[in-house]
């Protein structure tokens, strides 16, 4: 059970010493209860205390780490029901379903497909994490494809398999991957957290209701088994989206520990086609499924998934942004044209896909206006022309031109003048306001 903050205080050095950024070690201890600190910030916690206190400073849902490589990940840890009260931090993992029954061809022309689907976005790589491997009835074969897909292909695993037996023969081949085991129900529970334990490999527990997963997730906790995630079993859209609410809820305002952990969910068994399923897997996304399974990717199917993702999980009190400095575009030379933006992603793949499109080579200095767009960070004092004119003086873009012209997006028209105090030799021209006319701009120059 969770401590309290006056357990938590009873704990603490009592030095006040404000380095945590909070007056009093009171306040500390208060924050930590209620899950806005972390224990790692006071300095001075004696070892003791801090074992003490592993519990109360853990996030409600527990955060359980997935696969290895570049495709490995992390679910759970979330600490707030709306996005909007702090962030969601751990993306919900996307993965489609194989049966183990498949033939070799077959699956390594699906999985060649399934990696292909990739996609660039403000910067980001975009792309599905996992592949469900379903039990056919054929241990080998169950092993073997499992295998194939651990050592042939970027994406970890879910393993599926009822049969004990059977998913000690996939774990053997495929366990290097760090794959999700599914799953210790009532019947399972032993052997499969006996195997857990093991091997170190986190565990699905599936049960009949949400109920029903408490004594389930008591048992394997009391094991020393705390990489798990949850399936209360409900494939009737309507419960299951009640189900995900409900566990959310026990675990952030009833701080209920037997369900604080990540959920999986999947949309491939409640629906007759992709269509629907893709509609169930966006409704997981946002509420509040940590893992969920399709039958298939496909591009349109996919894609609006992945979106969906990016938005729900970018942090709404930090806007995205780009590293400053001099980006190339279009393989410049010294006499290409050189501009200037604020790195707000979203400006500067707009402005950037623009200066694309015109085939007009050109230089494009990136500004950290602490992801502002042009307007709020000219209105914030962070796009003057005096710091502006400095930048550019210390990115070195006057070594790689001979033209000294910088271009301005016209909302800064007004600080043309400070720009030419800053730089002297240099023309400063505005250009348009809108980045869709920067083509017709660039190629009248």
């Amino acid at each position: 059970m969770a401590l309290t903050g006056i357990q938590i205080f009873k704990l603490l050095p009592k030095t006040n010493c404000k380095e945590c950024g909070v007056p009093t070690c009171l306040a500390f201890a208060m924050n930590l209860a209620s899950g806005k600190a972390e224990l790692d910030s006071c300095p001075y916690v004696s070892d003791e205390a801090r074992a003490q206190l592993a519990e109360a400073s853990a996030p409600p849902i527990l955060p359980v780490q997935i696969g290895k490589g570049v495709r490995k990940f992390t679910v759970g840890g979330e600490t707030v029901l709306y996005r909007h009260e702090k962030t969601f931090y751990n993306p919900t993992a996307i993965a489609a379903k194989v049966r183990s029954d498949i033939k070799e061809k077959d699956l390594k022309a699906k999985l060649a497909a399934w990696n292909a689907f990739q996609y660039e976005r403000v910067g980001l790589n975009l792309r599905p994490e996992l592949v469900a491997v379903e039990d056919a009835g054929d241990a080998k074969a169950f092993a073997k494809t499992a295998k194939i897909i651990a050592e042939t292909s970027e994406f970890n695993l879910i393993l599926m398999s009822q049969n004990v037996d059977a998913m000690k023969a996939a774990v053997e081949a495929a366990g290097f991957k760090n794959p999700l085991i599914y799953a210790a129900t009532q019947t399972t529970v032993d052997a499969y957290g006996a195997l857990a334990k093991e091997t170190g490999l986190p565990l699905a527990v599936k049960a009949d209701s949400v109920a029903a997963l408490i004594p389930l997730t008591d048992k394997l906790t009391g094991m020393g088994i705390k990489k798990l995630v949850l399936d209360p079993g409900s494939r009737d859209v309507k419960q299951a989206f009640e189900d995900q609410l409900t566990i959310r809820r026990a675990a952030l305002k009833a701080s209920n520990r037997s369900l604080g952990f990540p959920t999986i969910t999947f949309p491939c068994e409640m629906a007759s086609n992709l269509d629907v399923e893709t509609m169930l897997a966006a409704m997981f996304i946002a509420k509040y499924g940590a893992i969920t399974v399709m039958s298939d990717f496909t591009t349109e199917s996919l894609f609006p998934l992945l979106l969906e993702r990016l938005n729900i999980f970018t942090d709404p009190q930090r806007p995205m942004t780009v590293t400053e400095g001099i980006y190339e575009i279009g393989n410049p030379d010294e006499n290409s044209p050189v501009m200037i933006t604020t790195n707000f992603a979203l400006t500067y793949f707009i402005v950037s896909g623009e200066i694309e499109g015109s085939k007009v080579p050109s230089w494009l200095l990136i500004k950290d206006t602490e992801g502002l767009s042009v307007m709020t960070a000219w209105a914030a004092g962070k796009f003057a022309g005096d710091e502006v004119g400095m930048f550019v003086k210390k990115c070195g873009i006057a070594d790689k031109v001979k033209k000294k012209e910088l271009i301005i997006p016209g909302y800064a028209a007004s600080i043309v003048g400070d720009i030419e105090e800053e730089l002297p030799g240099w023309t400063i021209t505005v250009g348009p306001r809108e980045a869709p006319h920067l083509p017709a701009f660039l190629k009248s120059q």
